[in-house]
Order: C-alpha cells, then structure tokens, then sequence
C-alpha cells in the first residue's frame, strides 16, 4: 500500500470510527445539522462538550473525526472569514468559506511533512442570493452542496434514509426536482427530519441531552432577534421537536 492511499485510509477511519454521525438537511428557509452528544464521564462537564461550532454570524459546522483537527480547521475557517471580511467589507458566502477550505485541504495533501486532518466538515449557512446552503468538505480537498447529507460512523445509511425521504417529497417528485421538493419543507419539518434520520440509522430515541442541533433559519417561526443567524437550539426547544417526532411516529 503507498503512503498516500495508508494515510487516506487511515485518515478516513478516524472519521468513520469516531462514533459519530452528522447529519445536516436544508429547506424552504432553514438549514440544520444534527449530531449525537455523547458524554463519555459523569465527571465532565457536559456543557464544554460539542461537535458544533460557529465561524461567522450566519455561518457554522458541525465537524466528525478527531476533535484536536477540528478545532484547528474551525480555528482557520475563522481566521479565512475574517480576512474575507477586511478585505472586501461584507461577510464571506458559505460556499467561498467552503472553497477556500477545501483549497487548504488540498495542499495538505501535496507534502510528506504535512499530515491530512482527519475530519469530515459539514458547513451551513444562509447566502443572501442563494438562501439555505449545505457543503461537505472531506480531508483530500473535495467539496460539494448538497439538499441533505451525512457524515461519519453511520454515513450510507443515513445517505439511504434522505434519499427515501426526498423522493417522497413534493407529492412524490422529489427525485425529479430535488430543489423544488427541498422548498416544500418548513422551519419544524426540516428539523424533523433531521432527528428522524439520526434517530433510524442508530434505531434510539434519543432525549434532549443526547444531541446537539445547529442551525440558521430565515423563517418567520425563528425568534426576529436570531432570524439568518447561526445558534444552537436550547434543550428546551430540542424537547419539543423530539417530543413532536415521537407523536409523529
């Protein structure tokens, strides 16, 4: 085996055998991403555990893998973003942020001296043209939007489980026209969809405490003060999500 494809290999176990799965969805006027909270000793202090961070106002992730890449690629997302901001006045788009990264991936790849970072980066967002947006950037330097995806342990089948789902959408038309059956989906169904793909790839139903959800919505249902902004939702809030998934169910 060369060295590139061992480091690929070993780069993508890290992220597959983290534990977790990410899994973000985006709609008319909402994108979110959702991951499991695992808090691995009573001892700790639950609240400085997370997989979810924010780069810009509008912008934030949700990273799989090795937590020490992650915040060291959340670091330089950061730093990218605010030199976007000096240089040209207003606040990067998701999908320059999401290049950019992806360009910086790339070259880690290119030297011996340079390991890649062993993360899987899930980046959401609202583009003031484009509205709601998605982007997954992998170690190599591959990046691409998508309408919903996943990452980590359990990726294809949560990839199975959206796919189902989006066919389905738009009076069964979702696989002809994926944008159109995305615009059909609100604030709340957006994140129950989210929990429900979560929930059935790991077959539990989880409580408050056991996930963490990110999100940026534009829709009339968002609080005005936090309206396009990135945040996370309150436990309180993710109690009445799940509870109305359960009753859906």
């Amino acid at each position: 085996m060369s060295r590139a494809s061992y480091d690929r290999h070993s780069i993508m176990s890290a992220i597959s055998g983290s534990g977790h799965t990410a899994i973000s969805v985006r709609g008319q006027d909402t994108v979110v991403v959702i991951i499991q909270k695992k808090v691995p000793d009573k001892l700790l202090d639950a609240s400085t555990i997370t997989h979810l961070f924010s780069i810009t106002p509008n912008i934030g992730c949700v990273m799989t893998g090795l937590i020490a890449d992650a915040r060291a690629q959340v670091t330089r997302a950061r730093q990218e973003a605010a030199d976007f901001r000096y240089k040209f006045g207003y606040e990067i788009t998701p999908d320059a942020l999401a290049r950019r990264l992806a360009n910086i991936n790339q070259v880690y790849t290119q030297r011996a001296a340079m390991r890649p970072l062993g993360i899987s980066m899930i980046l959401i967002g609202i583009d003031f043209e484009l509205g709601p947006q998605i982007f997954k950037l992998d170690p190599a330097g591959y990046f691409v939007g998508f309408h919903a995806t996943a990452a980590g342990q359990k990726q294809q089948e949560a990839m199975n489980h959206l796919e189902k789902k989006w066919k389905k959408l738009n009076n069964g038309r979702g696989a002809d026209d994926p944008v159109a059956a995305g615009k059909t989906l609100s604030r709340a169904e957006v994140i129950e969809l989210a929990i429900e793909a979560l929930s059935m790839v790991h077959a539990t139903d989880f409580k408050a405490g056991e996930v963490e959800v990110g999100i940026v919505s534009n829709s009339e249902e968002e609080d005005v003060k936090t309206r396009g902004l990135w945040r996370s939702l309150s436990e309180k809030e993710l109690d009445e999500h799940l509870s109305a998934y359960a009753e859906k169910d």
